[in-house]
């Protein structure tokens, strides 16, 4: 038993899509306000004030060195010594990181 295939999806004509410019996304200015770590988080991602979205990427940078990521579910963080010390617990996801990081922040 053959099985027919789908036609391609049409594409909108070119003239229409170059009519509208792609707009440039402006950062929120939250995210880019500059936090003073508490000294548990310092130890991490250091003293300097960083903004939220750099504090999180220098995290992500300190769990993939220190291979903290569980390998059975690369969702779960593996706390080391001092990420158990900012998390309150030995295993956090990587969806509760922002949230628990806000109470190391001023």
């Amino acid at each position: 038993m053959a099985t027919a295939k789908k036609a391609p999806a049409k594409t909108a004509p070119a003239a229409k899509t170059a009519a509208a410019p792609a707009k440039k996304r402006t950062p929120n200015a939250a995210f880019m306000k500059a936090l003073t770590p508490s000294p548990a988080l310092a130890a991490v991602v250091g003293s300097a004030p960083l903004p939220r979205t750099e504090i999180i990427s220098k995290l992500w940078v300190y769990i993939k060195a220190n291979n903290l990521q569980d390998a059975a579910n690369k969702r779960n963080i593996n706390a080391d010594a001092k990420l158990k010390e900012l998390f309150g617990k030995p295993q956090v996801s990587m969806f509760e990181l922002a949230g628990l990081i806000g109470k190391h922040v001023k």
